[in-house]
């Protein structure tokens, strides 16, 4: 039987795998399953009612590379019914103008597709100026600073997986 929830990451220094695998754990592993994307097929998606997407903000608020390679696809997938929700890693500070861009980019597309958006996080406690993420002042998912403010990070992620259970119904 397929595990209730599918978390879909890309990662290229190695920080938001890092972070998926402390969601999981928080979870419990035997509700959530950890994809890889650069693993990953598009009908994998289709396996899980419930998806975590997990992407990195990348160079100048772009996709990381992994992302990027099957954004395109995503145009071919019909995410009707799924039940999402989204988080970042990036750099508040080096690259506040385009902070969590990379997830809102993910959930726009998605949202499109038929996905349904859980998990908004407020952007208070964050310093930056600008993100494709924000929807009516809140991200549309975790943001999670590991440059400046990784002593928050484990207490946001329980606070979030907290929130995504209710969200989730479980």
């Amino acid at each position: 039987m397929a595990k209730k929830i599918g978390l879909f990451y890309g990662t290229q220094t190695g920080k938001t795998e890092s972070v998926a695998e402390i969601i999981r754990d928080e979870f419990g592993d035997s509700v959530l399953e950890l994809n890889d994307v650069s693993q990953a097929e598009l009908n994998d998606f289709d396996d899980y009612q419930y998806l975590i997407v997990g992407c990195p903000n990348w160079n100048i608020g772009e996709l990381q590379s992994d992302w990027e390679g099957i954004y395109q696809k995503l145009n071919d997938t019909d995410f009707n019914g799924n039940i999402v929700a989204y988080f970042g890693t990036g750099d508040q500070i080096g690259y506040g103008d385009n902070f969590q861009d990379a997830i809102g980019i993910l959930e726009e597309k998605i949202s499109q597709r038929g996905g349904k958006t859980v998990g908004y996080w407020s952007s208070e406690g964050y310093d930056f100026n600008d993100s494709k993420a924000l929807r009516n002042g809140k991200f549309v998912g975790l943001a999670i600073d590991e440059d400046n403010q990784s002593d928050l990070t484990d207490e946001r992620i329980k606070s979030w997986v907290s929130q995504l259970k209710r969200e989730f119904g479980l």
